[in-house]
């Protein structure tokens, strides 16, 4: 893919946005020249009286010229401004839309690879920091470079050593804002870099207060976060104050016209070769030309604030999406099926976790993934959901590879149960509704029911409506899990695939929810990984894997009798269930 520079990042958001742009650089040009106005009647004013010709009449007439230029101005830059921050808003909803859009197509493992802390800073902070310039650059950037050319021309046509004069500052601040910008790339790449860590120290230190707290690291934890920020702030105070001496130089030069026009304009006035309402003119317009110059200065900064933002924008806008097939695909059946199929995480055959997997799960029938940890099992079942592509070999359902089968068609088709069950911020209602956004109260009702979690809703102070909290964090982990349940339940899909469903299961609860899976995957293909090897020795197949391959597929009684792995992972199973209730017995002993 070609990577895009800012402005063809930028102009490719700005679709909906175009016209506006335009007429805002259109009335910032109008504002520039009713700006210039002023300076005209001023100059006109001034000769009536030096002529000795100035009336009520003829002065008033220029006042208003002049307050009707400036009321042109002001309404013009308004409206000339109103327009770029709407155009900038709709650029940055363009842009964050987009991300999202991406970062839904894109694989999955890539998304979770990305720094939740660092995606954050990008969508809301990075693209949020690209509004204030774009707003400002879009249409006074043109109208800072007309309105010094502007002035030019009409000093040149007053006289052309008086406009030669009001320009000797220029050069000297060039040359000081030169040796000032030498090394600005750099140091700019620094500060953002520098940046972007204590951002990452900050998110990563607010995230992680829990854990720092129960293992009492928070002074090693603080030392780390605050050597962070200290290291920033030095870090801005060294780059600032290595900068201060020119800048102030620059800022001091650049302005002084009057160093130029004063003693060439008096030159010329005593010699006869200018007139005072000349002389006075050029003075007063010597100082139109030095403030728009300044403002090149903050635009510098603002077109690096933009480039570095739309740099780290465009690298979640380049990844590489999973292709997508068009045509809607009909199946008659659901029969699962991986042929030969080897997958990396980072795409190196060196680094394969799963080698020649062959797998055939018939429609309908309950098959459990078992192994030790690290032998690929959740990798199978994320491979079938299509949250990665194979590397070798393919993944059919119903004798259709799932790379043609529309994502939209294969995401109705699986449901997806897993240990980390995220609820959002909004009711429990609609938590359930994702399941089926189309379901009534009574559907998502019935839902619930059957995943058992209708009881505990009703006694919620605002029942179904309650707030589920920021990730779910007002339930338990069990009652998580049962909406999650009651989710998949409500999307109907043929094939449910479960990993580590029942990892918050407690004793409590278990019972409920073995019921609501048990609802949920009734005439159902059925794939099951689990550490608790109880909850799935009733299934029709048990795989076991090991190392990233299938060691055997067989059932529960089978592998027991035959399979050493197994019977070894069994026993440590049922010593680890007698060891979890013995200490329960012991612990109400205690109690009593």
């Amino acid at each position: 893919m070609k990577k895009k520079n800012v402005v063809s990042t930028i102009l490719s958001f700005a679709s909906k946005c175009k016209w506006k742009m335009i007429i805002s650089v259109i009335c910032a040009t109008i504002s520039v020249f009713g700006g210039i106005v002023p300076y005209v009647g001023a100059y006109r004013i001034i000769r009536l009286f030096i002529d000795q010709t100035a009336t009520t009449q003829n002065v008033l007439d220029w006042v208003w010229i002049i307050l009707a230029g400036y009321v042109i101005k002001v309404a013009f830059h308004t409206f000339s401004t109103m327009l770029s921050h709407i155009s900038a808003y709709i650029i940055l909803e363009q842009i964050r839309l987009t991300i999202i859009r991406k970062l839904m197509k894109a694989p999955l493992g890539t998304v979770l690879n990305q720094r939740v802390g660092s995606m954050k800073h990008i969508i809301v902070d990075k693209v949020e920091e690209i509004e204030i310039p774009l707003a400002h650059v879009i249409p006074e950037l043109f109208s800072h470079m007309l309105l010094p050319i502007a002035v030019f021309v009409f000093l040149l046509t007053i006289d052309w050593r008086m406009a030669l004069a009001a320009l000797i500052t220029i050069p000297i601040a060039g040359v000081s804002m030169a040796v000032m910008m030498k090394n600005f790339n750099t140091q700019y790449k620094h500060y953002m870099k520098a940046s972007d860590h204590v951002n990452s120290v900050i998110v990563e230190y607010a995230e992680g207060i829990e854990v720092i707290k129960a293992f009492n690291q928070s002074s090693s934890s603080y030392e780390k976060f605050a050597y962070a920020i200290k290291s920033f702030k030095e870090y801005t105070l060294d780059w600032f104050s290595s900068t201060w001496g020119l800048m102030n130089f620059t800022l001091s030069v650049l302005p002084s016209s009057l160093l130029g026009t004063v003693p060439i304009g008096m030159y010329l006035y005593m010699n006869g070769q200018l007139s005072p309402s000349d002389f006075t003119m050029c003075i007063i317009l010597s100082l139109g030309i030095v403030a728009p110059l300044l403002k090149f200065s903050v635009f510098i900064n603002d077109a690096k604030s933009i480039e570095y933002s739309i740099k780290d924008v465009n690298k979640l806008l380049e990844i590489k999406e999973l292709k997508d097939s068009k045509e809607r695909i009909i199946l008659t059946d659901y029969n699962v099926e991986f042929k030969n199929c080897s997958f990396a995480y980072s795409g190196l055959t060196k680094d394969r976790v799963l080698h020649n997997i062959n797998l055939k799960i018939p429609e309908g029938d309950y098959y459990a993934l078992v192994g030790p940890s690290g032998g690929g099992k959740s990798t199978i079942a994320k491979l079938l959901a299509r949250f990665w592509d194979v590397d070798d070999g393919a993944i059919t359902i119903g004798g259709t590879d799932i790379r043609k089968i529309p994502i939209a068609q294969l995401t109705k088709m699986i449901s997806f149960v897993t240990q980390d069950n995220f609820l959002f911020d909004c009711s429990i209602m609609d938590n359930i509704r994702l399941g089926n956004r189309y379901a009534s109260d009574e559907d998502v009702y019935r839902a619930a029911k059957a995943a058992m979690c209708d009881e505990f809703i009703r006694k919620l102070d605002n029942g179904y409506h309650t707030d589920a909290g920021e990730a779910g964090k007002r339930l338990s982990g069990g009652e998580k899990q049962r909406i999650a349940v009651a989710r998949a339940i409500l999307k109907d899909a043929p094939i449910v695939i479960l990993d580590e469903a029942t990892a918050f299961t407690d004793p409590e609860n278990e019972h409920k929810i073995q019921k609501s899976l048990a609802a949920l995957t009734k005439d159902k293909t059925l794939l099951v990984i689990a550490h608790r090897l109880s909850t799935v020795k009733n299934a029709d197949r048990i795989i076991l894997m090991e190392k990233g391959q299938i060691h055997e597929v067989d059932t529960h009684e089978h592998l027991l009798l035959n399979n050493q792995l197994y019977a070894g992972m069994w026993q440590a199973h049922i010593n680890s269930k007698s060891w979890s209730t013995a200490s329960g017995k012991k612990e109400v002993e205690m109690n009593v």
